[in-house]
């Protein structure tokens, strides 16, 4: 980590345990309490409000944009080891402006967008004012597989016409959120890869219907939600197109490799809140005359788990150091193994500490039960384990031919050179 930036991530740890951890339990309990699930009880506003109003006095706001003059312009790595530590607390990220979708909302119109774009949603988006949506995954398509995204978006008389659907939309139950980026088909005699586009789509644009909410392990996340929409005859701007038709391939490129550095990151932190958790219900509870720690083989469990941490730590830090050194595009392979590898090795993690909690590890009186949905959510959120697993593959198939093909020349070309001193 640079020395830059170490002073923040010591600041960022304070603001968690001074002005995070203190106020969670009251806001979790409000939100059970509420009798309007989509939104927000006006204690909860006013705690995360308050919240964010001293980390924004302490510096601490919009730390996720690399080398962006909106941002603190932290590099991807140094950002990698800010974002393990707000995962140890859900609230946190939000409380710094640095939550997602709306991270890779902002960064795409920071990097992309038009002046016009920006003035009307970023520079709210960066102020915290307000949230945004990403919506690609569709019910009726394999979308894994970004080319069968079917939603449509035919221009007629200056404006897109948008039709068709899409689900687990996160946030976009949330009534803070106004803008949604919408993955579209613009062009479907094109090239695989540049019939889809991006384009900017209001929560409460006419035709835009919330069809409801999905469930994720039996719960609706309200009032974040990861809502259902239809979109009939949405009528926007030809404007409101984010970089041009046919590039939402390109768009995509730039979101995704910061949004799994973030996403595995905070993953990290779960993976060392689970740990924390494990060894402290360890120590406080005997049964057969032993502290639950020294039972069977938890300590080797303990142990294994914190070299899995720490193994996981490094291949992500690899990612993003690749990232700012190589580029998006450059160290996708980088990026396809933290999340092909981290989500399910912290999955696994959780699961061990629940399992040293016994019963009341899988009941709302322990976090661990929510953090292992999430986690699990997150082995198919930008994309499911066997797609990067066949980057990775692909990849590795691809050098060792290639280095083969190398050989294979060189040594002709050694034998060639033999031969003719030979006859020579």
């Amino acid at each position: 980590m640079s020395d830059k930036a170490k002073p923040l991530l010591n600041a960022v740890i304070k603001h968690i345990r001074e002005n995070v951890d203190p106020i969670s339990e009251e806001f979790h309990r409000l939100a059970d309490s509420n009798e309007n699930r989509w939104s927000y009880h006006p204690r909860q506003t006013e705690l995360m409000e308050g919240a964010k109003q001293k980390a924004r006095e302490s510096g601490l706001w919009n730390f996720f944009l690399p080398n962006a003059e909106t941002g603190e312009g932290l590099s991807n790595l140094d950002y990698a080891y800010i974002a393990a530590e707000l995962g140890k607390n859900p609230l946190a990220s939000e409380t710094l402006n640095c939550s997602a979708p709306d991270t890779g909302n902002m960064e795409v119109l920071e990097r992309v967008g038009t002046q016009q774009q920006k003035d009307t949603w970023l520079k709210p988006l960066l102020a915290g004012e307000i949230r945004s949506a990403f919506a690609m995954t569709e019910p009726d398509v394999a979308s894994s597989d970004a080319k069968n995204i079917s939603t449509s978006a035919v221009l007629e008389n200056g404006e897109w016409v948008i039709n068709g659907e899409k689900y687990y939309i996160s946030g976009a139950g949330d009534p803070r959120c106004k803008i949604m980026i919408v993955m579209v088909k613009t062009s479907p005699d094109a090239e695989a890869f540049r019939q889809q586009s991006q384009i900017l789509v209001p929560m409460d644009h006419p035709g835009v219907e919330i069809l409801g909410p999905m469930h994720v392990f039996g719960h609706d996340d309200a009032p974040h939600g990861h809502m259902h929409i239809k979109f009939t005859n949405v009528r926007v701007p030809e404007e409101n197109m984010l970089w041009g038709e046919g590039r939402g391939f390109e768009i995509s490129q730039v979101r995704l490799g910061p949004g799994r550095i973030h996403h595995c990151m905070r993953s990290i932190g779960q993976a060392e809140k689970a740990l924390d958790l494990m060894i402290e219900r360890g120590l406080s509870r005997v049964a057969f005359g032993k502290k639950i720690v020294d039972l069977g083989k938890n300590m080797e469990t303990i142990s294994r788990a914190k070299i899995e941490i720490e193994s996981m730590r490094l291949l992500v830090l690899k990612a993003a150091k690749a990232m700012d050194v190589l580029g998006n595009k450059e160290a996708r392979i980088w990026v396809s193994m933290i999340k092909a590898k981290v989500p399910e090795q912290v999955c696994d993690i959780i699961d061990q500490a629940m399992q040293v909690h016994g019963a009341t590890g899988i009941s709302q009186w322990s976090p661990l039960s929510g953090m292992y949905a999430q986690q699990r959510t997150l082995r198919y959120a930008d994309g499911p384990d066997e797609v990067h697993h066949h980057v990775i593959a692909r990849h590795e198939v691809k050098t060792y031919k290639d280095s083969n093909s190398r050989q294979t020349a060189a040594k002709a070309h050694t034998e060639a050179r033999g031969s003719a001193g030979f006859m020579g």
